[in-house]
């Protein structure tokens, strides 16, 4: 039975490789060795890359003491791995943080025709094994959560704690994505597509104010391949959770926007309602509720990932 941690909140107006180091089992492990600091500027790296067994190349990056337990962030669709920019600061000060383009997106490469759940889902533990790391916590959101779903269901024993924000279990029916691949397609380029985004992702103060956190994702948008963000759009109109996440196992925290017309409420609500014990935390955001309520959205996070219980969370939106 899943237990509410947060009522909801007033409304607001309106998404080199380094050398693997073995572990012992059952362990999250603390991840390769290297000398970045947690204090290391994130910003205009370049990535490391490894190589998965369809031989699509991935981007990842590493940041944070090598001492401490991995995180594995996953990104939106239509993001990079600098969608987490933000929290990396504060998430490599208890964690390792490992942080990935998803294919089609970002620096990773874009094969062509549908993505699949399963390749996603093996893309993570294939970057996983390439570095070592045997068991990691794992933090999706929206599209990165339908990764986390298929991870808690398939792979339990490489995942520590898991976190699905902004994200559901199924988002039929068909139809509807059929013509959103095709319409993309057949786009000129990500113009009108990116401004569909941003309006679902975001409250209407930050489009009006053009924010520079706004103006930020609007150039991933831009810069996505129009033939990643069809694959992608695949795993979503294939891919029906909603009975499977019964089978996950690991302790789970469920992130909602009160807001998301996304993947909404209702959706986060199901989620928690089967997946065993999950717990809610719900925020006053639309999708992006990592960027609306940043200090709020951190707290559950580490809370929940590093309170030996896992029963500490309490946090609160104004």
């Amino acid at each position: 039975m899943c237990r509410t941690l947060t009522s909801l909140f007033a409304s607001f107006a309106l998404f080199t490789p380094m050398h693997p180091t073995l572990t012992h089992a059952g362990n999250i492990h603390p991840g390769p060795t290297g000398t970045q600091s947690a204090s290391t500027n994130i910003q205009g790296q370049t990535p490391s890359f490894f190589t998965a067994g369809d031989e699509t190349r991935i981007a990842y990056r590493l940041d944070g003491p090598a001492d401490k337990p991995v995180l594995v962030l996953s990104n939106s669709i239509g993001t990079d791995l600098h969608m987490w920019d933000a929290q990396v600061p504060e998430l490599t000060r208890h964690f390792r943080v490992l942080r990935y383009d998803m294919r089609g997106h970002g620096a990773s490469g874009v094969p062509s025709g549908a993505y699949s759940i399963g390749r996603f889902g093996r893309d993570v533990i294939e970057l996983l094994d390439s570095l070592g790391i045997e068991r990691a916590h794992f933090l999706g959101l929206s599209l990165g959560g339908y990764v986390g779903q298929w991870l808690g269901i398939h792979t339990p024993e490489r995942i520590g704690r898991l976190i699905l924000s902004n994200t559901a279990a199924y988002l039929g029916p068909a139809e509807q994505w059929d013509e959103a691949i095709a319409a993309v397609l057949e786009a000129e380029d990500m113009k009108e597509t990116a401004e569909r985004f941003l309006l679902n992702w975001f409250p209407a103060r930050l489009l009006e104010a053009e924010s520079p956190v706004v103006e930020r994702f609007r150039n991933m948008l831009l810069a996505t391949d129009r033939q990643g963000l069809a694959g992608s759009w695949a795993i979503v109109r294939d891919t029906d959770m909603r009975r499977t996440i019964s089978l996950i196992s690991r302790p789970t925290l469920i992130i909602a926007g009160e807001h998301d017309p996304v993947t909404t409420l209702e959706h986060s609500e199901l989620m928690a309602g089967t997946i065993p014990e999950a717990r809610l935390v719900v925020l006053p955001a639309t999708h992006m509720t990592n960027v609306q309520y940043p200090a709020e959205f951190l707290e559950a996070v580490v809370t929940f990932l590093t309170d030996s219980g896992g029963k500490g969370i309490h946090v609160k939106a104004e």
